[in-house]
């Protein structure tokens, strides 16, 4: 009973915070679209952005669960592209298939406060040492490839959040999983030296918000 409580709790919030953003939000609005009572809100979390801050950990370790596990069922056989493009494409996939988890992380995390800021910076280091980590296995089949420092990782994060983040703000979350290439094309250029391929698709800069 109290943790289908919390998942209903976790999913209301994070749909409320996708429709209405998260200044918006009431803790009214979160137990009327979990059918919970107020109290039982309250047993479970002291306030919105401890209940928003549950829900997006959640969500995101679900995403890196299904990214590392992914690459988990290549084998050891798999080269270093097929486990990137392994990666990648579980990574774009959950975003595309959670649109409200996606717009309600991307989008409306920033306006959570300060800890919510905090958590945007430790999941782009997270990804960031998934891409060490695949350095470093790819270089002992590719020693030619060049040592890459962390910071450049975390830099392919950020680079990362942002294309997403471009994407979703233009209401193409569900589009998500065509960003594989250009991320691939990225992800290579960066860490294991490789040109630009002539075949990945050009990037088209999305007009600018009206206001």
């Amino acid at each position: 009973m109290r943790a289908a409580q919390r998942e209903r709790l976790l999913r209301s919030v994070i749909a409320a915070v996708a429709k209405r953003g998260f200044n918006e939000v009431t803790v009214a609005d979160i137990v009327r679209g979990a059918r919970v009572s107020r109290g039982a809100f309250y047993a479970h979390f002291p306030d919105k952005e401890s209940c928003f801050l549950a829900a997006t950990r959640d969500g995101g370790q679900m995403l890196t669960g299904e990214v590392t596990d992914a690459v988990r069922r290549l084998g050891a056989g798999a080269s270093a592209e097929d486990a990137l493009r392994a990666g990648l494409a579980a990574f774009l996939g959950f975003l595309a298939r959670e649109p409200a988890f996606t717009r309600a992380f991307y989008i409306d995390m920033p306006a959570a406060g300060s800890r919510a800021v905090a958590r945007i910076e430790a999941a782009q280091h997270s990804f960031a040492r998934l891409n060490q980590a695949w350095h470093e296995r790819a270089r002992r089949d590719h020693p030619a490839w060049p040592q890459v420092p962390y910071m450049a990782c975390f830099a392919l994060a950020g680079a990362t959040t942002e294309l997403v983040r471009a994407e979703v703000r233009h209401g193409r979350a569900a589009a998500l999983t065509a960003l594989e290439d250009t991320l691939a094309a990225l992800h290579l250029t960066v860490l294991a030296g490789q040109p630009w391929p002539a075949a990945a698709p050009a990037v088209v800069a999305a007009e600018p918000a009206a206001g």
